[in-house]
């Protein structure tokens, strides 16, 4: 799969946190979110491992118990079922890629691999 890029896509499940699948396969699922300064992702956990790279901007990121002020460059990695959060600081783009596929994630218009 081969994903183009397009400005059209994105959701917005949480105020100031807006997410657009880009491309998938069998085992990973690769998304960008675009975050808006002074947004919250509200701590959480789900059954995917979740490998992420922060592309722009700044984010205190929460992983368990840990925080981790993250800036352009920086990577993460959170293993499945484990509770984590964030607080954007500037507006700020990460890419993540889950594994395996979150099935929540694919638009509904995409072909399935």
């Amino acid at each position: 799969m081969i994903g183009k890029h397009s400005k059209d896509g994105y959701k917005e499940p949480i105020k100031g946190i807006r997410q657009k699948t880009l491309v998938f396969g069998k085992r990973t699922l690769m998304t960008e979110f675009l975050l808006t300064k002074d947004s919250v992702l509200p701590e959480h956990s789900h059954p995917y491992e979740q490998t992420g790279y922060l592309v722009k901007g700044h984010i205190l990121l929460k992983i368990g118990d840990t925080q981790h002020d993250t800036h352009p460059g920086d990577s993460w990695c959170i293993p499945a079922d484990t509770r984590h959060g964030a607080q954007i600081i500037e507006d700020s783009t990460a890419i993540e890629i889950f594994s395996p596929v979150r099935e929540d994630y694919i638009p509904k218009d995409a072909e399935k691999i």
